[in-house]
């Protein structure tokens, strides 16, 4: 007989961390790779969670002025070639399309008919697109500030695919934003910035720092470039979001002018910012253990899963009501501005299989009701942020009431987790050595468990940052905004410097 695994999930985390990671995906039933390339099919579930993200974000837009719009897939060759530095910087991750339709041949094989006239991209993003229309619809400071959001998918030919992390199609949000001013363009970016680093740290429990990139992981074409890095669960950095100042660059490629109040036709200021599906996988390796996905409350697709426990069929029916029942009271709380969202799960199946795939889906909570629960009016409830075996039976009138309360009470406990995970894994670095012993791997049977945030000087020399990238694996993640200001030696030559978080990233 086989060793039962004292784990749902295998390998475990400390085991092979990158493969956790894939049957953490899989147990969840989150995605599958697809038939094509690098691309993912995103199944209910995980969808479901992108929705979550969407909707909360969607809000967040609205209420800081902008408004949502839609621009074409494919853009013309033409567009990026207007910017000299953006299409350097995305030329090896574009899709071009180059035919404009399938024919048959004699054979009745389908074949690519005629060439087009001027090659098509499929978006890897939408600055240049956009900045051609922006061009037509800002004529005056009247028409200012313009301030547009889009949910789409893009394409960036990525060699090596992970779910969520990494994948040739990805969905996202990116916004683009037209200013009268310097100083409007940059209040927005930085607006932006902090509307991302507000939603990561209350609605996905995940902790971020925010801060600007260096001018070596800049976005291509920007003025400047900020971020939120959140820390995974082996220490690596996750981008989890962009805001770009892109100064007057894309306006002057793009021809976006305005009069000004005086009368004076000025080029425009203009913004982008974006997150993408790459925050699901943030998500998971924030959150998850080695029994599959662990979700905070406000991001769940369900709060709640409801599993009958009927050993004997006389008392089915009994225990059936009730328990459709309590998913009509739970339905009834409110939560978070909505409502409390609950699965009933009647499948004829063993109950413990029930419980651990509901366990490996990370719903919040779940509640076992038999005969004896709905004879004494209570019910029997397991939290994912603790370990499956820690149940307890409370009245059901107690739990419909605090329902509210006890998801806050998960969600502040999973961030609180999150950010000592962070504390603890950030080490002030003052020596080349203390750097380089900081992320060389301890442990030979797991090399991807060490390092984590080393926050040090740093002189921001692009050719310095090139080379340490190529030989440690280890990049600038940000100067965050926190210590933006402070001068401090460069650990690597002495040189006075700014204060930066190195860190092995996704």
């Amino acid at each position: 007989m086989a060793k039962q695994l004292k784990t749902a999930i295998s390998p475990t985390r400390e085991e092979d961390y990158p493969e956790w990671y894939q049957q953490v995906v899989k147990a969840a039933d989150l995605a599958e790779t697809s038939p094509v390339r690098g691309c993912m099919v995103i199944k209910p579930w995980g969808y479901a969670i992108w929705e979550n993200i969407q909707g909360d974000l969607d809000r967040r837009f609205k209420e800081t002025g902008h408004k949502n719009a839609y621009f074409p897939l494919f853009i013309p060759m033409s567009f990026l070639q207007k910017e000299a530095d953006h299409v350097e910087g995305f030329a090896k991750e574009c899709a071009v399309v180059t035919h404009s339709r399938l024919e048959a041949d004699e054979d009745g094989k389908l074949q690519p008919a005629g060439p087009l006239e001027e090659p098509l991209i499929v978006r890897p993003t939408s600055e240049t697109i956009i900045g051609e229309l922006f061009s037509k619809w800002v004529q005056s400071y009247r028409d200012l500030p313009l301030l547009i959001n889009q949910w789409a998918n893009v394409v960036r030919w990525e060699m090596r695919t992970r779910l969520f992390l990494r994948t040739a199609e990805f969905l996202w949000q990116e916004g683009h934003t037209v200013h009268a001013s310097s100083e409007e363009a940059m209040a927005e970016t930085r607006q932006m910035l902090d509307v991302y680093a507000d939603f990561a740290e209350n609605f996905m429990a995940m902790p971020v720092l925010t801060g600007e990139k260096t001018e070596a992981e800049r976005f291509p074409g920007a003025d400047a470039t900020f971020a939120i890095e959140a820390m995974m669960q082996d220490r690596k950095a996750l981008q989890a979001g962009t805001s770009h100042f892109l100064g007057q660059n894309f306006a002057k490629s793009s021809n976006i002018k305005y009069l000004s109040a005086k009368g004076n036709e000025e080029f425009a200021w203009t913004t982008s910012w974006g997150v993408s599906t790459r925050l699901v996988g943030g998500l998971i390796m924030t959150h998850s253990d080695d029994d599959g996905l662990v979700l905070p409350p406000r991001i769940a697709p369900s709060h709640v899963v409801i599993i009958p426990v009927t050993p004997k069929e006389e008392t089915r029916p009994q225990v059936i009501d009730y328990c459709l029942e309590l998913k009509q009271q739970l339905q009834d709380q409110n939560y978070m501005d909505g409502r409390v969202r609950v699965e009933y799960d009647d499948r004829d199946i063993r109950g413990g299989e029930k419980a651990w795939g509901w366990i490996k889906k990370g719903i919040p909570l779940r509640v076992e009701v038999g005969p004896r629960d709905m004879e004494a009016g209570t019910v029997f409830v397991g939290r994912r942020d603790r370990g499956p075996k820690e149940k307890e039976s409370m009245p059901v009138e107690q739990f419909v009431s605090g329902i509210a309360s006890l998801l806050d009470e998960m969600q502040a406990g999973l961030l609180a987790k999150a950010k000592a995970f962070q504390k603890e894994h950030t080490r002030e670095i003052t020596t080349e050595a203390d750097f380089v012993e900081f992320f060389t791997p301890k442990n030979v049977d797991a090399p991807e468990i060490h390092g984590g945030f080393a926050s040090m000087g740093f002189c921001c020399d692009s050719e310095l940052e090139d080379k340490i990238a190529k030989e440690y694996k280890v990049t600038v993640r940000c100067i965050p905004n926190a210590t933006a200001d402070e001068v401090v030696p460069c650990v690597f030559t002495g040189q006075p410097g700014k204060r930066v978080i190195f860190a092995k990233s996704y």
